[in-house]
This record gives C-alpha cells, sequence and structure tokens, in this order.
C-alpha cells in the first residue's frame, strides 16, 4: 500500500455556526487525513477523521465519483469510468460519532476485478456532518478524501505538452500550459516540475515555475504561470515537464503572443 503524504484538499463547506458560538472554536471543526491514499487490492489504509469544534459532531460517510475539471478543480462525477472504483472500495464504518477534541479512524479496503486495467483509479470519500437537531442555524461541513485504487499490472507514465496561451492583460498575465497524461497513474505536477523559459532574440526574459496539480490518468489539464513582466508582442517559450521517476524530461517550444 502506498499512502501519498501530500495533503490535497478536496471540499469543504459549512454553514456559519449560530449567534453567540465562541470566535475562537466554531462549532463544527472537521479534518480528515491523509487527504489522498493510494490503495492496492488486498491491502488497508486509514484516514483519521479528527474534531477540533466545540460540538459533538456525527459524521456520514460514503462513496462517490470523482475527476477534476480542466484547472484542476474537484468535481463529483456519475460517468460509468469515473465510478468504476468505487464498487471496488469499502470503507468501515460508514457512520461515526467524533467527540470535541478528539478523532476516530476510517478503515479502507479495495478488491479489484481480475480483468481491471492496471494503474489508478480515482474515487472520492466523502464526509458529511449532520446538522444537530434543534440548532437556530445549521451547520454541515463536507471534505473530500481522493481514493486511488491500484490495479496490477505494468505502470505507465506518459506526458504530452500541447499547447501553450497567455491570458489577461497588463502586467500581470496568466500562462495556461496544456498537459496531457496519457499514462494509467495519477501524476503530481509540483511547483519545481513544470518549467517555461520566455526569450526573446535569444535573451531570457523570465523563468517561471507552474502552480502545482494533479493530473487523473488518461487525462489533459491547464498548468498556470504567472507572468509580471513588462514585455509585450510575440516571444519564443521552451516548456519543460522534468520526471519524476528518473526517466527522460519532455520538452517544448512554441511561439506565444504576450
Amino acid at each position: 500500500m502506498k499512502v501519498i503524504a501530500h495533503a490535497v484538499l478536496l471540499m469543504a463547506l459549512a454553514v456559519p455556526a449560530s449567534t453567540g458560538a465562541a470566535a475562537s472554536r466554531p462549532s463544527v471543526a472537521l479534518t480528515a487525513s491523509p487527504a489522498h491514499v493510494t490503495i492496492a487490492g488486498g491491502d488497508a489504509a486509514f484516514v483519521r477523521v479528527s474534531n477540533a469544534g466545540s460540538r459533538r459532531v456525527v459524521v456520514d460517510v460514503r462513496r462517490a465519483g470523482f475527476a477534476l475539471d480542466l484547472r484542476g478543480r474537484p468535481m463529483i462525477v456519475s460517468r460509468p469510468r469515473s465510478v468504476a472504483a468505487n464498487s471496488w472500495l469499502s470503507v468501515r464504518p460508514r457512520k461515526v460519532v467524533v467527540r470535541p477534541g478528539s478523532a476516530t479512524s476510517l478503515t479502507l479496503s479495495a478488491r479489484v476485478p481480475h480483468r481491471a486495467e492496471p494503474g489508478d483509479h480515482p474515487a472520492l470519500l466523502l464526509l458529511t456532518t449532520r446538522p444537530r437537531p434543534h440548532a437556530g442555524v445549521a451547520v454541515r461541513m463536507r471534505l473530500g478524501v481522493v481514493v486511488d485504487v491500484r490495479a496490477p499490472g505494468r505502470i505507465v507514465r506518459r506526458l504530452a505538452l500541447r499547447d501553450l496561451r497567455a491570458r489577461g492583460h497588463g502586467r500581470t498575465r496568466v500562462l495556461e500550459l496544456l498537459v496531457v497524461n496519457r499514462g494509467n497513474v495519477t501524476e503530481e505536477l509540483g511547483p519545481h516540475r513544470v518549467l517555461v523559459t520566455l526569450r526573446r532574440h535569444g535573451r531570457v526574459l523570465a523563468r517561471l515555475e507552474g502552480q502545482p496539480r494533479e493530473l487523473l490518468p488518461r487525462s489533459r489539464g491547464l498548468v498556470l504561470f504567472r507572468y509580471r513582466g513588462h514585455s509585450t508582442g510575440v516571444v519564443s517559450a521552451l516548456a519543460v515537464l522534468a520526471s519524476d521517476d528518473g526517466g527522460a524530461s519532455v520538452y517544448r517550444s512554441f511561439r506565444l503572443r504576450l
């Protein structure tokens, strides 16, 4: 079993606590750790649910389909391919009661079908608090924990750079680099892994680092860069995507209008 320590907060939603609640300690303050787990069939993993709030909370636990949009924002989805891992994943218990200042654990396990495609199959574990009865204002929080169920077989890492565009005007512009994940595992694109160098007539104008994001298997997404220079017009851009497993880096040159 591989547990990814890098925490990725999927979603959190809370209605403001009732009037008079202590400002220093909200009535509902739920956290889940880790926020991203990779689990192989037959293994087990654990998610710790902690309550830093002032009230006892009841939490319902359920599974959902998961995807990221082009900009990396999480979505709950129902497409058949996106929910396949849900039926492979088991979680116990399905409801927990967490007292103030305490924590409890959820146990995850997976049973992968014999003919499952090798690699990562994302699912989402949704933790939703129940509103307190007779409360003046309902308080409700939802957290998401990403679970990659890894099917056995050959792991393929294959990333490609497809397009680079500049958005916005004035001093601060955003560069959008389209990256395609043709592999079968989730890729972590950290701040030092994707770089863009801007040049004009051989002179370096800027070296930019991409904003961190994840890219799910067999998907595509935008890596964003902020450019705060004064240059405008057409420049040459070299995008570099470094390997994180010792393999070859990916390079691509673009002509870009700032």
